[in-house]
């Protein structure tokens, strides 16, 4: 049973070390599969779905709300949404307008939009409430996604913090969501939105999902401090590089039905230098004797300032593999080797 549990941020929540990734549920996966995911999960002790209104991925109008409405049909037919924590997600600025009903420019983080979202995730998941809500990227220009903004963007307005946290406090009051969290957030964004809590007695940010892998380790320069001494509990999504340290494109292959193959949107780890990269933590893997998905999986885990690793599948024996990792024992040689080659290439896949 993989149950074991870790507090999220500083509230009275517990949440299993594994999060079950919903986002190709929809486009990748039926949803007679994404309920299997989901029982498998459950059987397995975890307690933790992680989805979005965005999803599923890639974005598309035709798709939009479809992960939600699996994950609502799921808890519709089991019965099993008091057993469940759940988190979902709001856009933030973006022209994937086809989210709101209103012809606006951008998808943003105003009352208005906030309201909207709010009311049709809840619609779709078939439930009253959402455990963890979190802001999927800024509303304002930031660097994200493996992209920097220029110097143009800091022109750009943008939603105050505090105004978004009293837009989420209505809900939080109303017992539509009863936590908040950020994605894709800057060390910046994590104090003013902290700062605004404290100063006006605010919902305080509880946790942060952003990418955290072994060739993408760039939360620990800064973002890691706040969030330690903080307590907001990163959420870790893409620990397999969204598959690539599995080893499955290793010299140019593309498995049929691959996100690679199906999409072509891994641009994130294609850069320079990427690909000696996780061929050595691959062969790294293999070295200590380990699938190089479950090494990649429980090196995530292993961090002492993880809240919770995001895994995501499109079938049940890869959700399976990913499970395994968490009962994975890390040495001390995994662990100096892994430094070690962290050294000579830090963070390829920012």
């Amino acid at each position: 049973m993989h149950d074991r549990k870790r507090k999220l941020g500083t509230t009275d929540i517990e949440v299993t070390a594994c999060c079950l990734g919903t986002m190709t549920w929809g486009q990748q996966n039926t949803e007679e599969e994404g309920h299997a995911q989901m029982d498998h999960a459950v059987s397995e002790g975890i307690n933790f779905f992680d989805t979005a209104e965005m999803y599923s991925v890639p974005p598309k109008p035709e798709t939009q709300g479809s992960t939600e409405r699996i994950i609502g049909s799921w808890f519709k037919k089991t019965g099993k949404r008091k057993d469940i924590i759940l988190a979902s997600k709001m856009c933030g600025r973006s022209t994937q307008t086809w989210t709101r009903d209103d012809d606006v420019p951008f998808t943003r983080q105003t009352k208005a939009q906030v309201d909207e979202a709010v009311e049709k995730s809840l619609k779709r998941l078939q439930t009253d409430y959402i455990d963890l809500y979190q802001l999927h990227w800024p509303d304002r220009p930031a660097s994200m996604f493996g992209n920097r903004i220029k110097s143009k963007h800091y022109e750009v307005d943008f939603e105050p913090f505090e105004e978004i946290l009293s837009h989420l406090d209505a809900h939080v009051k109303a017992g539509n969501i009863r936590h908040i969290g950020v994605s894709n957030e800057t060390a910046y964004g994590v104090m003013r939105f902290l700062a605004e809590s404290e100063k006006r007695g605010l919902p305080r940010m509880q946790s942060i999902q952003n990418a955290y892998n072994l060739v993408n380790r760039t939360f620990e320069e800064d973002l890691e401090e706040c969030c330690v001494r903080e307590q907001v509990s990163l959420l870790a999504y893409s620990p397999l590089a969204q598959g690539y340290l599995t080893g499955k494109y290793r010299d140019g292959a593309l498995p049929e039905g691959s996100r690679k193959q199906l999409f072509q949107r891994l641009q994130r780890y294609e850069k320079p230098g990427a690909e000696e990269t996780i061929n050595a933590y691959v062969d790294l893997a293999r070295k200590h004797g380990a699938d190089p998905t479950e090494f990649a999986i429980k090196f995530c885990d292993s961090r002492d300032f993880i809240g919770s690793t995001i895994i995501g599948a499109t079938s049940l024996e890869q959700l399976k593999t990913c499970i395994r990792g968490f009962q994975l024992s890390w040495t001390e040689e995994m662990e100096e080797d892994v430094s070690a080659l962290h050294q000579r290439q830090p963070s390829p896949c920012p």
